[in-house]
C-alpha cells in the first residue's frame, strides 16, 4: 500500500446523509475477483442516468469540485458489508473520506484498503461544506501523524481518533502481511529464545 502521512488537497463535497454501500457501488458491480474497473463505477446511479448520461448536477461529474478529499454527509457507508465500496472509492482517486459519523465494516474496509476515514464533529463537517460551496479551491489539510484536519484558509483544525495499530499501518503503507513481515526479526529472536 502507498504510505500515508499528510495530504493537503481540495475536495469534493457530497452533501447527502446515510450514503450505503449500495449507493457508493452498486450491487450488479460486484461480480469481478478483483479491483479493477471499480471506480469508473463509484456512485454510478447518481453519476450516470438510465441512457448512461452524465447527471451534470452531481458533485462528481463537477468540473470545479476536484481533490483527493471526499466530504461526505453523516453516516456515510452504512448498508451492506461490501468491501468493494472502499475499492471505488480509492479507485476513483480518493484518499480520504470526511464524515461525522462512519459504519463501523465500512471504516474497517477503508483502513484495510489504505482509505484513511477522519471522522469529525458534525459543526466541523458543516464548516467544510460550507467553506467548499463558497470557494470549491478550499484546501484541507489531513495530517494523519498527528491526528488532525485543518480547513486551511480558516486555520480551523479538529483532532481526529484513528486505531493506533491502522494508524501504523498507514504511515508505514503497510497491510496486514506487511506489518507481520516488519516484525519478522522480533519473531524469529522470539522464537529462537523460547524453542531452546
Amino acid at each position: 500500500m502507498e504510505k500515508f502521512v499528510t495530504l493537503t488537497d481540495t475536495a469534493v463535497p457530497l452533501e447527502i446523509e446515510n450514503i450505503d454501500t449500495d449507493q457508493i457501488i452498486p450491487a450488479r458491480f460486484l461480480k469481478a475477483t478483483d479491483k479493477a474497473g471499480f471506480g469508473e463505477n463509484l456512485f454510478r446511479d447518481w453519476r450516470f442516468d438510465n441512457e448512461g448520461n452524465i447527471k451534470k448536477d452531481f458533485p462528481l461529474n463537477q468540473e470545479q469540485y476536484q481533490g483527493q478529499i471526499l466530504v461526505a454527509g453523516d453516516n456515510f457507508g452504512c448498508g451492506s458489508s461490501r468491501e468493494h465500496a472502499a475499492w471505488a472509492i480509492k479507485a476513483y482517486g480518493f484518499k480520504v473520506v470526511v464524515s461525522s459519523y462512519f459504519a463501523d465494516i465500512f471504516k474497517g474496509n477503508s483502513l484495510n484498503n489504505g482509505l484513511l476515514p477522519v471522522q469529525v464533529s458534525p459543526e466541523f463537517l458543516a464548516e467544510l461544506l460550507k467553506a467548499i460551496e463558497e470557494n470549491p479551491k478550499t484546501e484541507i489539510k489531513i495530517d494523519l501523524e498527528n491526528q488532525v484536519i485543518t480547513l486551511l484558509e480558516k486555520q480551523l483544525e479538529e483532532r481526529f481518533d484513528i486505531d493506533a495499530y491502522k494508524k501504523v499501518c498507514l504511515v508505514n503503507g503497510f497491510d496486514d502481511i506487511d506489518f507481520l513481515l516488519s516484525k519478522l526479526e522480533n519473531i524469529k529472536a522470539f522464537e529462537e529464545k523460547h524453542i531452546a
